[in-house]
């Protein structure tokens, strides 16, 4: 049974910085790319980053690229997002995704998700305050 779990999440004020962390268990983790979603009060989930499985490869949405760095540590079975400069508007619910293929490019899956074949955390909420 694959397992997704997310931590990190916290309030914080605007400009400061957070450091999220996601495992997971249940499969071989270093063949397969990940992702951070997050969904912001009111609004549709959006794509944050993705990587790939070996890590050399990453993408990110435009409203974050300069701010968030992903990385991943597949001797730890690790995901991390390190987000800085954070802003009201980064406010929102963040996910942690496991694509459920092995070659799957970043940029689709920032944009389409990892479908029906992946996996997905519960979330850890992140506040940033004015």
């Amino acid at each position: 049974q694959v397992q997704v779990v997310e931590s990190g999440g916290d309030l914080v004020q605007a400009g400061g910085s957070l450091r999220l962390s996601c495992t997971a268990s249940g499969l071989t983790f270093a063949e397969h790319p990940m992702a951070w979603f997050r969904r912001a009060p009111g609004k549709e989930r959006e794509g944050v980053a993705a990587i790939s499985a070996n890590g050399r490869v990453a993408d990110y949405a435009d409203s974050v690229k300069g701010r968030f760095t992903i990385s991943r540590d597949n001797a730890k079975r690790a995901l991390y997002l390190q987000m800085n400069s954070l802003k009201e508007e980064d406010t929102g619910i963040y996910y942690c995704a496991v694509d459920g293929g092995r070659a799957t490019h970043t940029k689709f899956i920032l944009l389409h998700g990892v479908g029906t074949s992946g996996y997905w955390g519960q979330g850890t909420q992140v506040t940033v305050s004015s």
